[in-house]
């Protein structure tokens, strides 16, 4: 099925972080339901250049763009590419994270300039998309999803700054569903562990190894979520939520639960 407004113009859509892992998947996931896409990457140029040649077979029209989405030029760069090659931007993902592997027995390596680093692409990041784009989508009467991470909501993560980086982005995902209702939607979607190279290069293939053990064990589904899986809930939020807004959906496989039963 292919989305289209009933002048019959194919929607566009703008993906931050959209190289690899769940951008990618989730850029994919809108170029096979029929809309034309934004790659954005800020250093895996290879691997975007794959995620746009993915796009491209699935008929998507592309653009592929470097930027820092704590860069307050580069996000309205973005949203002026965009607006200028398909004259409307319909959605907004804001996927682009970065984080630290840095946890409490080794709070001397979070400096100010680490912390600043992670709230400025996580935090400041997002609301620069948001306000380069809102004109964009309120015109189409689009919608936003934050990729923000079960860290935000239960205070566990890779680091301290990662963990209130994503409360941060789930109070301000509350706030922009308010402020721009009614013409556009905004919601967040909140990972647990999941199966993308994001730990693994963090911690080591052994460590992830063992972390994905225990979520499995622990988690009342008994499972990890693929990139695939958070695609898929991004684009139901896109596509067929329509009366759905300020939601943070968790998609922990029930760990925030407080795992699963003892038997």
């Amino acid at each position: 099925m292919v989305s289209e407004s009933n002048s019959g113009q194919r929607k566009a859509a703008i993906v931050t972080g959209s190289a690899t892992g769940v951008g990618a998947a989730t850029a994919l996931a809108l170029a096979k339901r029929g809309y034309d896409v934004l790659i954005n990457y800020s250093k895996s140029e290879r691997e975007a250049k794959d995620s746009e040649a993915a796009c491209r077979e699935a008929g998507a029209d592309t653009l592929l763009m470097r930027a820092d989405v704590a860069e307050d030029a580069d996000c309205r760069d973005l949203a002026a590419a965009a607006s200028k090659k398909w004259g409307r931007i319909d959605t907004l993902v804001n996927n682009a994270g970065v984080s630290t592997f840095t946890g409490a027995a080794n709070w001397d390596a979070l400096d100010a300039d680490v912390f600043q680093r992670i709230l400025g692409v996580n935090v400041l990041g997002t609301f620069q998309m948001v306000r380069a784009c809102t004109l964009h989508l309120k015109a189409a009467r689009g919608s936003i999803v934050n990729v923000s991470s079960i860290a935000g909501a239960l205070g566990i993560g890779s680091s301290v700054p990662y963990i209130a980086s994503k409360g941060a982005v789930n109070s301000m995902t509350l706030y922009l569903a308010r402020a721009l209702a009614p013409e556009i939607r905004v919601n967040a979607v909140c990972p647990g562990l999941i199966t993308t190279r994001w730990f693994a290069d963090g911690i080591g293939e052994e460590a992830y190894a063992k972390l994905k053990a225990g979520y499995e064990k622990m988690a009342p589904l008994a499972r990890a979520c693929s990139a695939e899986d958070v695609a898929e809930t991004i684009l139901w939020l896109i596509e067929g939520a329509n009366t759905v807004t300020g939601e943070l959906i968790l998609l922990d496989s029930g760990m925030h639960l407080g795992g699963a039963p003892r038997t």
